[in-house]
């Protein structure tokens, strides 16, 4: 497949007419990603939080950034972010090439300044011919958001033996444990489906699932400053979902068994609970189920594809 060729039955992948695909804009994303030089330190780049091998996304609670600062929330999977309608967990970011500012500036994370990024981009004669040669312009901050942006944009996963299944009709690497799991998944027993809905298995929308009676972080809030949006956070996609342990906002959850046994139990009461948050019910061979059918939204294809990979690792 190419860059730009989206899974069969996903949407064209949304590259806008201010920012339109070119191989060459995606290399310049791509080297940017995986450098150090967009830390203030030189000790951190995009693919520290986001690893390839793992979805686009992190192996710890926390992430690490520069100085050795630990994050505030847990990095999230970049796969399929092309298709989100606003960014970070509280949703205050509207595209895709406004959210590379929040880690560039962020204190805990690469704590530093995109003009200052720029000027030393601009010391670099590879960069400076890169960017002429696909923007007619020497690095600047314009030029940063569009390239790595345009990268991201590419990180496509549709593929899962689930995927393949609703294709075809055929097992295609579903058990049968993960063929009841889906049909639980999807059923109103359980109503997942209500949430992690759509091809890319979210809505988008701000929920509370009932993690804590009191959160530390206070979610959407600190967005809109409103009380109903207290400890509410961003339905996130369930791809990939077996690889992107620890889960929940704050990685304070270590297994996929952990996480529907949460959902099984109904969680913590919380005033801004999702009524959709129950106890469930589910037995243990029932959870065990729910258990294979998100392994099987897995994509091999996705996780080996070296074309994403760092080069220089």
């Amino acid at each position: 497949m190419q860059l730009t060729d989206a899974p069969e039955g996903f949407p064209e992948i949304p590259f806008s007419d201010e920012n339109p695909f070119s191989q060459a804009k995606w290399e310049l994303g791509k080297q940017l990603f995986y450098d150090n030089i967009l830390s203030i330190d030189y000790s951190v780049n995009c693919g520290s939080c986001h690893k390839a091998n793992i979805a686009f996304s992190d192996d710890i609670a926390k992430s690490k950034g520069a100085g050795g600062l630990t994050g505030r929330q847990n990095a999230p999977t970049l796969a399929n972010v092309a298709y989100h309608p606003y960014y970070t967990r509280a949703g205050g970011v509207a595209t895709l090439e406004m959210q590379i500012l929040v880690p560039i500036q962020e204190h805990d994370e690469f704590n530093f300044n995109i003009v200052d990024i720029a000027e030393r981009l601009n010391k670099v004669p590879e960069y400076v011919q890169m960017s002429q040669q696909v923007f007619g312009r020497n690095p600047d901050p314009y030029v940063i958001t569009r390239a790595i942006a345009t990268f991201e944009r590419t990180l496509i996963s549709g593929n899962s033996s689930y995927d393949k299944y609703q294709r075809s009709g055929q097992a295609a690497g579903m058990s049968a444990s993960a063929i009841r799991g889906m049909n639980l998944f999807f059923s109103s027993r359980t109503n997942c489906g209500s949430c992690h809905s759509g091809f890319n298995f979210t809505n988008y929308s701000f929920e509370n699932n009932g993690l804590y009676e009191s959160y530390t972080d206070i979610g959407r809030k600190r967005l809109t400053g409103k009380d109903e949006d207290l400890a509410l956070f961003k339905v996130p996609t369930l791809r990939n979902i077996a690889l992107t342990a620890p889960y929940m906002h704050d990685g304070s959850v270590n297994t996929l068994e952990d996480v529907i046994r949460h959902y099984n139990s109904g969680g913590a009461a919380h005033r801004n609970k999702s009524d959709k948050i129950r106890p469930l019910g589910l037995s243990l061979r029932e959870q065990a189920d729910l258990a294979e059918f998100l392994h099987a939204l897995t994509d091999d294809d996705f996780i080996n594809n070296k074309k994403f990979y760092n080069e220089n690792e």
